[in-house]
């Protein structure tokens, strides 16, 4: 287990942030938290401001800023996140919600250590979730380019031949999905870098080097 820290990880979709934030949870105790995963814990535990939050979900409207800052700020009051630190992967996404946690952490006296962006050009992106397909049968993952089953066609896990792709892969979504970011989460560089707190990781290398240079970066 090591030192508490309280991270960002902000980084295109794709870019491996999820990934990085589970290996480094494991390694270091952190808690990987994520925006859904946060909401659907408040919903399940049936807290005040989940029961908000599933009554706004269920009638299709957009979670606020202030709603996910509240479920943030409950999370992190847990035994464990106060006790091991955290690493927040999907939130902040816009300037508002930067500013909305930056007041949130303040008021709890538990400022952010680092924040770290994973960097990956848009080709690559494109390449990477555009070619993503898995097994029907048994969610194997594969990859055009870089995975592709040992036998043609057949699963090299189960032997199914039947594989789905995702239909938010498709190149037209993921080129939404990265305006989005560009448009949105961005600006949160600059943000976090006139604070002293923005770390950059290179996200093209493989997932153990840039496990490694995260590491490196944050000091342990």
């Amino acid at each position: 287990m090591s030192e508490a820290r309280r991270i960002v990880l902000l980084g295109p979709p794709g870019g491996g942030k999820g990934t990085q934030a589970k290996r480094l949870e494991t390694k270091h105790g952190w808690c990987q938290l994520s925006t859904g995963d946060i909401l659907r814990k408040a919903i399940a535990d049936g807290t005040p401001l989940g029961q908000r939050v599933k009554a706004i979900l269920d009638a299709g409207k957009l979670v606020s800023d202030d709603e996910i800052m509240g479920v943030i700020g409950e999370r992190l009051e847990q035994p464990d996140c106060a006790a091991n630190g955290f690493i927040l992967d999907g939130v902040p996404r816009t300037l508002g919600q930067a500013e909305a946690l930056e007041r949130l952490l303040a008021e709890k006296g538990t400022p952010l250590d680092a924040v770290v962006e994973v960097r990956v050009p848009d080709e690559m992106l494109m390449e990477r979730i555009t070619g993503r397909f898995f097994c029907a049968a048994c969610k194997a993952n594969y990859h055009d380019s870089f995975h592709r089953p040992k036998v043609e066609g057949v699963c090299d896990h189960c032997g199914s031949t039947e594989f789905i792709r995702r239909s938010d892969d498709s190149p037209e979504t993921v080129k939404d999905r990265l305006a989005s970011y560009h448009e949105q989460t961005e600006p949160l560089l600059p943000f976090y870098e006139e604070r002293g707190l923005l770390k950059l990781v290179d996200g093209t290398r493989s997932m153990d080097e840039v496990t490694a240079e995260m590491e490196r970066v944050l000091g342990v």
